[in-house]
């Protein structure tokens, strides 16, 4: 198989003729050949998409005939949603399950945001008293414009989509720029948005190596907002290259994010959240609670029943049922988390399992689910985001140690408590710095709530009401009483001549 570049309305080949394997991390095959694009190909797509918003092909459109596109790509995507979800398995490694609900969680997004262009354009225009009867001041709320979408491997076309149908929804131009490890479920995506009856120009894909697709497309001259999710690295490059611009930037960036457990909660369901929360999508995942802090009382308990049912936890390629933690999405990434794990035999931190590949394979690139307890706060695997199946836990006698302790990193997209005191969870929340809180839980992800974090961890929000927002331009109109006179510079009866 191989795939093609989407640009105005059209599949069609690189400039170069360039290609990238795609490659199955189960079996370490390749299975696909994808497109890779340059700055030329950027080119070309950015200039689309700048004629379709210019020429309102789009945007000028009523937000119930943009709404009724989107539900037709919700529809298609989920007439296709075995394939998807099987391709998105193949590509990336996560059990079919997961995939499976990341491809319904995409299609319930572009219904959300098809919803939420329809009331939003319903809501009476807002007005402002200016304090003066002769001017009449209005807010009007615009799409943006042209609009870069650069998005991840660990959640290949969920990630995708949360830029994607909120910028639609807006009425904004999209070119989107997949990870290059993960870039196949994006590719059919486009198929099911040019059936969709998309405009040509509105909606496009280049697939492609950062280097020589995303840095280009992050210092387009003529894109109006860039929106990234990867790492702080990276997020730091495009910020810088967008600031040329002066143009917008959404970041959602990495995390290492606390889990407090107290010691009034049953230790089962705490093990149940603490496994979600590290091992679901094989740690792959921004928001994972990696550092566990657990009170005293109950951390001796907590890790010996946690050891028994991560060493329990079936491992395999994500396609074969009962499969719970698939393999690594690359070998660049499976060699980073092993580098981790040798350098962590020197830190100090006691390890309770895991460390190192998992046994009984072969090939394909298996991390054994890894625990390490008593791990020195200022150790690397501490303070530094692994993006595997590595979780840290240290203990901690009170309330307020448990916060110093949890708010001690230059991350702050999420956090968790866990107790049976609701008085004590809120009274944490409040005090924890993350832009997304859990209670009793870890990893819950609603379309309808914000998603983005505080320090490092990012700036603004996707999802939900405020996902929509970040894509639309606010402008003021004012306007003078014709009939009266200003005269300021001329008098009643001069402004009357």
């Amino acid at each position: 198989m191989k795939t093609e570049l989407y640009i105005d309305g059209a599949f069609v080949a690189p400039a170069g003729g360039a290609t990238l394997p795609a490659v199955d991390p189960a079996t370490e095959q390749v299975f696909a050949q994808v497109a890779s694009g340059g700055a030329e190909d950027i080119d070309r797509a950015v200039r689309a998409a700048r004629r379709a918003f210019d020429a309102g092909v789009w945007s000028d459109l009523p937000a119930t005939e943009r709404a009724a596109v989107l539900r037709r790509i919700a529809n298609g995507i989920r007439e296709n949603l075995a394939d998807l979800a099987a391709l998105e398995t193949r590509d990336n490694g996560k059990p079919l399950p997961e995939a499976q609900w990341d491809i319904e969680d995409a299609a319930f997004c572009f219904d959300y945001y098809a919803d939420l262009a329809e009331a939003d354009a319903a809501q009476p225009l807002r007005t402002n008293d200016v304090g003066d009867a002769r001017f009449d001041s209005r807010v009007l709320r615009e799409p943006v414009g042209v609009v870069a979408a650069i998005t991840p491997w660990n959640f290949p076309m969920l990630m995708a989509v949360w830029k994607v149908a909120p910028a639609l929804a807006a009425g904004c131009c999209v070119v989107l720029k997949p990870s290059e490890l993960c870039a196949m479920t994006c590719h059919a995506l486009a198929g099911i948005i040019d059936k969709a009856g998309l405009p040509a120009g509105v909606f496009n894909l280049v697939t492609g190596f950062g280097a020589e697709a995303g840095a280009p497309l992050s210092e387009h001259a003529l894109v109006d907002k860039v929106a990234f999710t990867g790492s702080v690295a990276t997020g730091r490059k495009v910020m810088q290259a967008a600031s040329a611009g002066i143009r917008t930037v959404s970041l959602e960036l990495g995390g290492k994010s606390p889990f407090l457990v107290f010691d009034d909660c049953d230790i089962d369901k705490a093990v149940e959240w603490i496994l979600f929360g590290i091992f679901w999508n094989k740690g792959e995942v921004c928001s994972a609670t990696s550092r566990v802090l657990v009170q005293r009382g109950i951390y001796a308990r907590l890790i010996e029943r946690l050891k028994e049912v991560t060493e329990a936890i079936r491992i395999g390629a994500g396609d074969q049922p009962g499969v719970k933690l698939g393999p690594i999405v690359s070998k660049g990434q499976y060699d980073k988390i092993l580098g981790f794990l040798e350098r962590a035999k020197d830190s100090g931190a006691r390890l309770v399992t895991g460390g190192g590949r998992a046994e009984g394979f072969e090939v394909g690139y298996y991390i054994a689910p890894t625990i390490y307890a008593d791990v020195p706060l200022d150790a690397e695997i501490w303070r530094e985001e692994i993006f595997g199946p590595v979780v840290c836990l240290n203990p901690f006698d009170t309330e307020e140690e448990a916060l110093r302790l949890a708010n001690d990193s230059p991350y702050g997209l999420a956090a968790a408590v866990m107790s049976d005191d609701l008085e004590r969870c809120d009274r944490v929340a409040a005090k924890l710095r993350a832009g997304i809180i859990w209670i009793n839980c870890s990893q819950p992800t609603f379309t309808q709530a914000p998603w983005g974090g505080y320090k490092s961890s990012g700036i603004g929000r996707e999802l939900g009401r405020e996902g929509f927002d970040a894509f639309l331009e606010t402008k003021q109109v004012t306007r003078f009483d014709h009939s009266q006179t200003w005269g300021w510079y001329l008098d009643e009866e001069e402004a009357g001549q």
